[in-house]
């Protein structure tokens, strides 16, 4: 949903030049999604090293937060009896402790416990479904979905469930793959921009020295357009939307976006919310909140907590967007 606006600069220099300062591009594949890396390096520099680096820093968070892997720390949480402490690194409860403190600043619209919902409603890893669910087992899941049932404590690091949950950290464990990718790079080089499934953090400048363009998608279902062109530098990117991933029924769209309240896809008019902050793992998470609110209640919250927030939405007349004050810098002149 976020596109990167920019491109690797190739090519081999004179051996009698002063070798110039070029972006090297390095991508690979984690969480079930791709990753890619632009490096602000001299041309004759070998990212071989860097590159190993990034995939093992990738490589071990999933194999702590993911849902997907068996033997993860998160999988074998969630086979755990309910009360008892579950030991876990310090990141993942990390994680966990910023996912909880989004939900009470969301009102329990961003929540990690609502994957069995997303799976019910076909968006999960068991594939699409054709019918929606019945109300019956709508109610049933919503029993046990609720992050208040979610407890940590740090020394030593744990964390447990109250009552059954299923914890799931897909909205915010590819935004802090993002910034533990940028804290990696960044030892090492002082300008880069780093993309994990469409989740961005940029730093320092291009070699021209301009700031990274960043293009955010616009929501239109079929095909891929530019809705508004953002620089930024020494900040994160995430988007949330309802137009990429959803199902048909009698006319009706069902997005992949699940409300935790009423345990169905979200219907109102906001088809999607950018949001940049410090932190790409809060940005994810709030990005997600977001689109649970809708634009007026999302508004509000972001107005509140000095949220960069941009917002498009659906109406009679085509998008409308609508964004914070906070935003309104980093948006093309």
């Amino acid at each position: 949903m976020l596109a990167l606006v920019s491109s690797a600069l190739t090519g081999c220099s004179d051996s009698n030049e002063t070798p110039q300062k070029v972006v090297h591009a390095l991508s690979g594949a984690t969480m079930g999604t791709s990753y890619t890396v632009k490096v602000v390096a001299l041309q004759t520099d070998d990212l071989s090293a860097l590159k190993t680096a990034i995939q093992g820093e990738l490589d071990r968070i999933e194999s702590r937060m993911s849902t997907y892997q068996v033997d993860s720390e998160l999988s074998r949480f969630n086979q755990a009896e309910n009360g008892q402490w579950f030991a876990i690194s310090d990141e993942t409860r990390q994680v966990v402790e910023l996912g909880l403190e989004i939900s009470k600043q969301t009102s329990g619209a961003f929540d990690m416990t609502v994957g069995p919902l997303v799976n019910l409603w076909g968006f999960g890893p068991g594939g699409v479904i054709s019918k929606s669910p019945d109300q019956q087992q709508i109610d049933e899941l919503l029993q046990s979905i609720g992050y208040q049932s979610l407890e940590t404590r740090p020394q030593p690091s744990a964390i447990r469930k109250t009552q059954s949950a299923y914890l799931d950290l897909s909205a915010i464990a590819k935004g802090y793959a993002v910034d533990a990718v940028a804290k990696v790079i960044s030892e090492q080089v002082d300008s880069f921009l780093v993309e994990v499934g469409g989740e961005l953090k940029a730093q320092g400048l291009k070699p021209d020295g301009t700031p990274w363009r960043i293009a955010v998608e616009s929501p239109v279902v079929g095909q891929r357009a530019i809705q508004k062109i953002i620089d930024v530098k020494n900040t994160a990117i995430a988007t949330s939307g309802d137009y990429r991933n959803y199902f048909e029924q009698n006319g009706v769209r069902f997005s992949h976006t699940i409300d935790p309240a009423t345990g169905r896809p979200i219907l109102h008019k906001l088809a999607s919310v950018t949001i940049l902050d410090p932190s790409c793992a809060r940005a994810d998470a709030l990005a997600t909140a977001m689109m649970v609110l809708g634009q007026e209640k999302g508004l509000a919250l972001a107005k509140q907590h000095n949220i960069a927030a941009f917002f498009i939405s659906k109406s009679e007349q085509g998008f409308v967007e609508t964004y914070t004050s906070e935003f309104e810098p980093f948006l093309m002149q």
